[in-house]
């Protein structure tokens, strides 16, 4: 599935008040040049939470706050090989307790650290 450009307010309050003068959604579709489900999407959260707002988008949550990822990433430039364990020990005198990554990974699975992954993706 591709990832496109997001639908601005303005085009989804003209949908929405296309669809209330009664217009279908292929006709919208064609005159605004919008995909005919990015249509039915917009119309269907009309609908139900009466607000075309775009949904909050969450993501995954950060580990480290701003000023630790800069401190971490200051120590990786100086020493570009230093290992995992120094950093967390690093962090941890700091005062941010970092757990391991085994016990990260026995607690949470899906988190795996790939060769060559770079400091900001840590995060």
């Amino acid at each position: 599935m591709g990832k496109s450009k997001e639908i601005s307010q303005d085009i989804r309050k003209r949908i929405v008040d296309l669809h209330k003068s009664g217009s279908s959604l292929g006709a919208i579709s064609r005159c605004l040049k919008v995909p005919r489900s990015s249509v039915q999407t917009i119309i269907r959260k009309y609908k139900t939470d009466d607000n075309v707002q775009p949904s909050y988008r969450s993501g995954r949550k950060k580990v480290l706050c701003p000023r630790d990822e800069r401190a971490l990433v200051r120590s990786v430039h100086i020493n570009p090989r230093a290992k995992a364990k120094d950093l967390v020990n690093m962090m941890a005198e700091a005062g941010q307790s970092q757990k391991s990554q085994s016990e990260r990974r026995s607690k949470e699975p899906e988190i795996s650290l790939r060769r060559g992954m770079d400091c900001s993706e840590i995060n």
